[in-house]
């Protein structure tokens, strides 16, 4: 199996096991993190990614190549809740990902529509 492969199955994996922490799914948030996050609703994941992702930007501001590491997965990981929340997918993710792959930024970011 290749790296990416690799990735994305362990992606896979971990949104399997999301999906079961979903409070409609039986998750109880006495006893799991994710179904305390998913019965608050997306104020609360939401909070939790600009929280992460502020501490990835202080990680790589500050040169800590370990902290850039775990802060990422921080971030990543409650993106995938809030993909949960949303009953998408991170092969959803992927597949947009690998659209765009080839594409200038510039010239991806000229095709979306205007908001």
């Amino acid at each position: 199996m290749t790296a990416p492969a690799a990735g994305a199955d362990t992606l896979a994996r971990i949104a399997d096991t999301l999906a079961t922490r979903r409070p409609d799914q039986g998750g109880d948030p006495q006893t799991s993190y994710v179904a305390k996050l998913l019965a608050k609703g997306p104020d609360a994941f939401l909070k939790k990614i600009g929280e992460e992702a502020t501490e990835l930007v202080m990680a790589a501001k500050d040169g800590a190549p370990d902290r850039i590491i775990s802060e990422t997965a921080d971030l990543w990981f409650h993106c995938l809740v809030t993909l949960t929340h949303y009953n998408l997918r991170p092969e959803d993710v992927l597949a947009e990902l690998a659209r765009r792959e080839g594409l200038s930024g510039l010239e991806e970011k000229a095709r979306r529509p205007a908001h």
